[in-house]
């Protein structure tokens, strides 16, 4: 099964009004940014990409379009980090998305495909049951039986479909999948084709291939890769932000683009709320206050900008739907909490010491303590 001859069926998407999906994809989402790139993008094009390197950049990143289209940043940090991922994916190597919980690699990772090749759907989701079929092939039973191994009997997985008509394939959390699961991945990187033996043929990938798959920092020990798997890529670590402006802009982007998606009331500017929140979560996650004077033990959970976006977007449900309409520090106090006190006794006596000896005296911030001594009952 060359890659002429393969056949691989794609199930069509439904057709259906974007607008009333609860998640579209990034290419539906931003169809006329990407459009309006490739339109204006007139630089050399890889084989099979929509777009030059230089345009995914700015698509990632913001910038204007040649027609004067405004195009929204998708990722806000390190600009070379960005150059360095779309640079590898140029290439013959896969690329790996490495960091902590919340750090954008997921985003990052489907925003890359929607960009290059326009589909970002052929998605392995890495877990501990994810079995070989997922990144090979696998078989419809029926057929199977009914006519023997054959072209019309194999079902393709995401990462073949991809070989084949020249895409980007995403492997979700690579490290959640058994290791002898994750060593299938060797061989289509390597040689670049995926042999059948039960057809005695194999799938050879078109130009245009490659692999995006990212790792979790917090998983390492559950399937380390093998040294052979982790030399076919190249690693980009995506660090969590910088600075607290740059946090608080990201969570208030992406709180935004949430609230429009799932069409909550409009609250007034939640600026004030999203910013104690960023602070508390850097606070907690670098073991300091701001101010570098108190020393603070740190929760057994990640506390990351993805955490601070869902717990002020329950903040503003719960504003919106059971408030005055405003983001006050009793919406996010229970959001906050339990992004904190993951285990009930050691997280517990974090957060309680939290309280105590930063929370109730900081200026300013007693409608914050208040508020979160009463979702702990104390």
């Amino acid at each position: 099964m060359s890659a002429g001859a393969a056949s691989v069926s794609v199930m069509p998407a439904p057709s259906s009004n974007d607008e009333a999906l609860l998640r579209p994809h990034a290419e539906q989402v931003y169809a006329d940014e990407l459009a309006a790139l490739a339109r204006a993008d007139d630089r050399p094009r890889p084989p099979s990409w929509r777009m030059s390197p230089q345009a995914v950049v700015t698509y990632l990143l913001g910038g204007v379009a040649g027609d004067a289209i405004v195009i929204t940043p998708k990722y806000v940090g390190p600009r070379r980090l960005i150059e360095v991922a779309v640079a590898t994916l140029a290439t013959d190597r896969a690329l790996l998305l490495l960091g902590v919980p919340g750090t954008a690699k997921t985003w990052v990772s489907e925003h890359l495909a929607a960009a290059i090749c326009g589909d970002s759907t052929l998605l392995v989701q890495g877990t501990s049951g994810t079995a070989e079929e997922a990144i090979r092939y696998g078989w419809n039973y029926a057929r199977l039986l009914a006519e023997g191994p054959s072209r019309a009997a194999l079902v393709p997985s995401p990462v073949m479909t991809a070989m084949v008509t020249g895409q980007i394939a995403r492997v979700e959390e690579l490290t959640r999948i058994p290791s002898d699961v994750q060593d299938a991945l060797i061989t289509i990187l390597s040689e670049k084709s995926l042999p059948v033996p039960e057809l005695g043929t194999e799938a050879q990938a078109v130009k245009g291939f490659s692999v995006i798959a990212t790792a979790n920092d917090r998983d390492r020990g559950v399937n380390d890769l093998s040294s052979a798997l982790r030399r076919r890529f190249n690693t980009v670590v995506l660090p969590l932000p910088a600075s607290e402006d740059e946090e608080v802009d990201i969570v208030a982007r992406r709180v935004a683009q949430l609230g429009r998606a799932l069409e909550l009331p409009e609250v007034p500017s939640a600026l004030e709320e999203i910013r104690r929140v960023v602070t508390v979560f850097r606070e907690l996650r670098s073991g300091v206050t701001a101010d570098q004077r108190t020393k603070l033990k740190s929760p057994t959970g990640t506390m990351s900008p993805a955490e601070a976006i869902s717990v002020v977007t329950s903040g503003i449900a719960l504003a919106a739907h059971f408030g005055d309409g405003v983001l006050r520090a009793a919406d996010v106090a229970a959001g906050i909490v339990g992004a904190v006190v993951k285990d009930p006794v050691t997280d517990g006596q974090v957060w309680a010491e939290y309280l105590e000896a930063v929370v109730r005296e900081r200026p300013g911030w007693g409608d914050f303590y208040r508020a979160c001594r009463e979702v702990t009952g104390a």
